[in-house]
């Protein structure tokens, strides 16, 4: 395979968490066109640097995926598409984009997407090396390796998957546990026909792509209803994590973390509080820790301004509990299994505390 930056080792005191600040999306105001929170990345970073989780100098810088990367997956024909702004405008939903000079899209629009989508493919070797990792940005579930849409210019699941497959030895099965409130319509197309990649989707039924031709790659399909809420919720993801887990045993579990299915989220229709969002996020790490399956985490949708807190708040959670120790061959101390019952009553407990 091509050489790449992209695998090159992080200084070893390096937590396997990993962001730049070319993440973020900030461009004239356009940004604020697209319901998208374009800055969330970065303010993630920093709730976990308030808490004193992470230092600038003790996360992984990410890098941008080269067109050689972005080759291992994307046809050349898609990515010519990309130097046309009116695909880049359709693709992101950001109508103006189309007036400008594609130089500009490239730099202000694209590069952040491929610095993600670089991030997203180091987070895949540093899950694998350390047991997990995440990734802060990243998670574009809706492009696959001809077709963009949904915000998503690139498939960095197919990517870092693909890159595993071809350059780890002894990673030859991945299992992707989609959380988003949308299908994730781009990874099933990739990985339709391929029986090394196990793929569960829990995702509101009524919602955008609507992609029935991508469901058939869908081993365990949890389809929602619109407004759901916690408890029915994390019944079925405990259910079916478990599940997914139990059936197929892999190397790398890639697991899309949006936080779209926020209560009042304007696209994902969901009802599910903050306090269940950071434990589906737990559910899903001591499922994979108990197990020793590498866990990659990308964090995927989220519209809405309070997003960023709840996705720093779950890395929190996470590390409080002991599910991001340091040493991949150790099970994680706060590993053992609460059942769904304990974990569940303390969901209410916690929301009644809030209320």
């Amino acid at each position: 395979p091509h050489r790449t930056e992209l695998y090159e080792d992080p200084p070893s005191g390096c937590w396997p968490i990993v962001y730049s600040p070319d993440y973020n999306i900030t461009f004239m105001g356009l940004e604020k066109l697209h319901p998208f929170d374009a800055g969330k990345w970065g303010k993630v970073i920093n709730f976990l640097k308030e808490e004193k989780l992470i230092a600038d100098d003790l996360i992984v810088q990410a890098r941008e995926a080269t067109d050689e990367d972005l080759l291992v997956v994307h046809t050349r024909r898609y990515l010519n598409k990309l130097k046309w702004s009116f695909v880049v405008a359709t693709i992101t939903e950001i109508p103006p984009v189309a007036f400008l000079p594609n130089f500009v899209v490239q730099r202000k629009v694209l590069k952040p997407l491929r610095t993600q989508t670089g991030g997203t493919i180091m987070a895949g070797k540093l899950a694998v090396d350390r047991g997990w990792a995440i990734n802060v940005g990243g998670g574009f579930h809706h492009c696959s390796s001809d077709k963009g849409g949904g915000f998503c210019a690139y498939a960095d699941i197919t990517l870092a998957i693909k890159f595993l497959f071809e350059r780890v030895p002894g990673v030859s099965r991945a299992t992707i546990i989609d959380l988003d409130a949308h299908q994730g319509n781009g990874h099933e197309r990739d990985f339709m026909d391929d029986p090394r990649v196990y793929i569960m989707d829990a995702y509101n039924r009524y919602i955008y792509p609507g992609d029935g031709f991508a469901k058939r790659a869908i081993k365990r399909r949890v389809e929602l209803e619109w407004g759901t809420e916690d408890t029915e919720y994390l019944q079925k993801v405990h259910t079916h994590v478990e599940g997914a887990l139990n059936e197929f045993k892999p190397d790398i579990l890639v697991y899309n973390a949006g936080t779209d299915i926020l209560d009042g989220d304007p696209l994902g229709g969901l009802a599910i509080s903050p306090q269940g969002i950071v434990k589906r996020d737990e559910l899903v790490f001591r499922a994979a820790r108990r197990r020793r399956i590498p866990v990659l985490m990308v964090t995927s949708g989220g519209y809405q301004k309070r997003t960023a807190r709840i996705i720093a708040d779950s890395i929190l959670n996470l590390h409080g509990l002991g599910l991001l120790d340091s040493s991949p061959a150790q099970p994680a101390p706060g590993a053992a299994q609460p059942s769904l019952e304990h974990m569940l009553r303390d969901s209410a407990k916690d929301l009644s505390n809030l209320s």
